[in-house]
């Protein structure tokens, strides 16, 4: 049996501004309404569709693999948006991302709350590199 994740829902307050923020960083489309939700389909086929509610919304954690040259354009993205990162998921390490596995990873919240981060190489592909553990200063981020 061959078993691929297709979708989920990702509840916010305001769908158009969660999903056409997380389309910009991550240089994604937002696609046409289908219902009550907006689709923004990662390259592997993955849709988030963005659904409005007027409700608390529990903080959900959002994990994105990218490539090394799409790294910069998103944090460069992030930098120049004003939007607050960090190294790792508890915000000990502001302004900075990590090195993680050799790769690059940093962390951010979306508008309504949730936890996103990129990375370059999935957790535990290089365990024994020098850089885990390691985070590096962005200039200029917040």
């Amino acid at each position: 049996m061959s078993v691929e994740f297709n979708h989920t829902i990702v509840l916010t307050r305001d769908r158009e501004k969660s999903a056409h923020f997380l389309a910009r960083i991550l240089g994604l489309e937002v696609g046409e309404p289908a219902g009550s939700f907006l689709p923004v389909t990662t390259a592997n086929g993955v849709t988030l569709d963005f659904a409005t509610i007027d409700a608390d919304i529990p903080v959900q954690h959002y994990a994105f693999l990218v490539s090394e040259d799409e790294f910069a354009p998103i944090l460069d993205r992030l930098v120049e948006a004003g939007i607050p990162i960090q190294a790792d998921p508890h915000g000990r390490h502001p302004r900075r991302i990590n090195r993680h596995d050799g790769g690059h990873g940093v962390y951010f919240t979306d508008p309504a709350g949730h936890g996103l981060e990129v990375i370059t190489r999935p957790y535990g592909t290089d365990p024994d590199s020098p850089l885990n553990g390691v985070t590096e200063e962005v200039p200029g981020a917040v």
